[in-house]
């Protein structure tokens, strides 16, 4: 038994990261089953689906490097506690969203949150760093609501893409889901008032978010389907 357990421990240790993304991407795409590819390749199935989560947070680079730590701001981990404690998500939904590396992490964060500790940036050289607000347009605004419905509300990698804090993106889309498309003009400033836009150009608006969100619901549909079909497992790729 020792000898079993250490020559798993072995394999484990010998996979190379471009062959846990390999089986990541194969598992996502709905090719093969979690409880097959752990099998075939003879590591822990929980170990494989947290490969999974970290692949889903970090992309590739977080299968790159096991030793590099990431560096978390106070304020993202304040927001991602208080997301999980309101109930916005469950805590692989706020680790995808706000692109922390796995669950043991945030259940830390929320521990010491409960407890009333400060909670402090921390990490040293990760790959996560926090972008700083920026003034928007209305279409910018649009096309950044946009990007966030059609990547599962993933919000720090919507706010790395177009350089905004992750508060402002989860704002924009609060605003949206709660009040639509007329909830993200700005009435600040002296050029002419988002609020006087035309019909046509608010229409235009609400249909470019629409169509994000059937193609993300498309989307949510296409992997479902293909992981009910993955369910009995899937043939074992020819080398």
């Amino acid at each position: 038994m020792l000898a079993l357990v250490h020559l798993l421990s072995v394999t484990m240790e010998k996979l190379i990261p471009s062959e846990k993304i390999y089986w990541v991407q194969r598992y996502l795409s709905g090719e093969d089953s979690a409880r097959h590819i752990a099998e075939s390749l003879h590591v822990n199935a929980t170990a494989f689906l947290q490969w999974v989560r970290i692949y889903q947070s970090l992309g590739e680079a977080g299968l790159l490097s096991k030793s590099q730590n990431s560096k978390y701001a106070a304020e993202l981990k304040r927001v991602a506690v208080q997301d999980y404690l309101s109930g916005v998500d469950s805590l692989s939904g706020i680790c995808k969203k706000y692109g922390i590396r796995s669950r043991t992490q945030l259940q830390k964060w929320i521990l010491k949150y409960n407890g009333h500790e400060q909670l402090k940036t921390s990490g040293t050289g990760g790959r996560i760093t926090m972008t700083k607000g920026r003034r928007t347009s209305y279409d910018e605004r649009i096309e950044i609501v946009k990007y966030c419905i059609e990547h599962q509300n993933n919000y720090m990698e919507t706010a790395q893409k177009f350089q905004v804090s992750y508060q402002q993106v989860y704002s924009w889309l609060n605003k949206y889901e709660q009040k639509g498309v007329e909830s993200l003009q700005d009435k600040r400033g002296r050029r002419r008032p988002e609020n006087e836009m035309s019909d046509l150009e608010k229409l235009h608006a609400k249909n470019t978010l629409l169509e994000a969100q059937n193609r993300r619901l498309q989307m949510e549909n296409d992997f479902l389907k293909n992981s009910t079909k993955s369910k009995g497992g899937g043939s074992k790729p020819s080398p």
